[in-house]
C-alpha cells in the first residue's frame, strides 16, 4: 500500500512538474527476475525508474542513504537495500540475487553515483555481477534532463539483454569488464537515440 502510493505521488509529480516522456514501455518483462540498469545523473532518477512498471523494484542504494532520518526509513519501507561501495559487498549481492531468483525486479546504476557532468560514469560490476550470477536480463534505461527541479525528463526503455552465465562459477574480472561495457554501451545508444530525436524536432 505504502510503495503503491509514493509510486502514485512520484508518477504525478514526473508528469505535473517534469512533463516526462517514456518510451519503450513494451520491452519491460511482464514476469520473472529483471535487472533495470540506469545512469544517474539526478536524484530524480530513482523515482523515475521506480514509476516505469507496475512491479516493485527493489533497488540497491548507496549505504549513506540509510543513515539519514526519515529517507533511511521510507526507502527501507520501500524495499531498497543497501550497498557498501568502496568494496565488494557480498550481502548485498545476496540479498539481490534471492530477490531475483523470487522473480522480483531489482534497480541499479551501474554508475554507482551521480555523474555530474550528465556524461556516463565508469561503471561498477554490480549489474554485470547480478546479471552472470542469476542468469536473469538486464533491461538497460537510459534518462535525459533529469537534472534540477523543472525541464522535462524523457525515458528511453531498451530491449532486455541476455548474458551467458558460462560454467557457473564466479566470474572473472574480464567477463565482468565485458557485460559491464556492453550494458553500459546499450544505455549510450539509447541516450543517443534522445538526443537525435530531439534534434530532428527542432528542424522540423
Amino acid at each position: 500500500m505504502f510503495y503503491r502510493f509514493v509510486r502514485l505521488t512520484c508518477r504525478m509529480l514526473l508528469f505535473l512538474m517534469r512533463r516526462w516522456e517514456v518510451h519503450g514501455k513494451e520491452h519491460i518483462p511482464a514476469a520473472g527476475g529483471l535487472v533495470v540498469a540506469a545512469n544517474h545523473a539526478s536524484y530524480w532518477d530513482p523515482p523515475v525508474v521506480g514509476c516505469l512498471t507496475e512491479r516493485p523494484v527493489y533497488f540497491m542504494a548507496k549505504s549513506e542513504l540509510f543513515a539519514i532520518p526519515l529517507i533511511g526509513t521510507a526507502i527501507k519501507k520501500l524495499g531498497a537495500f543497501p550497498v557498501y561501495r568502496n568494496r565488494m559487498d557480498r550481502k548485498a549481492v545476496r540479498t539481490a540475487l534471492k530477490y531475483l531468483a523470487e522473480g522480483k525486479v531489482v534497480g541499479i546504476f551501474p554508475e554507482g553515483t551521480r555523474s555530474h557532468t550528465e556524461e556516463l560514469l565508469q561503471p561498477h560490476f554490480g549489474a554485470a555481477m547480478l546479471a552472470l550470477k542469476s542468469n536473469v536480463p538486464v533491461l538497460p534505461v537510459a534518462i535525459s534532463g533529469s537534472r534540477g527541479v523543472l525541464g522535462k525528463v524523457r525515458v528511453f526503455i531498451g530491449k532486455p539483454l541476455y548474458f551467458s552465465a558460462g560454467g557457473g562459477s564466479r566470474p572473472d574480472k574480464s567477463r565482468l569488464e565485458d557485460v559491464s561495457r556492453q550494458i553500459m554501451s546499450e544505455i549510450a545508444g539509447l541516450l543517443t537515440g534522445i538526443e537525435q530525436e530531439s534534434k530532428d524536432k527542432i528542424k522540423n
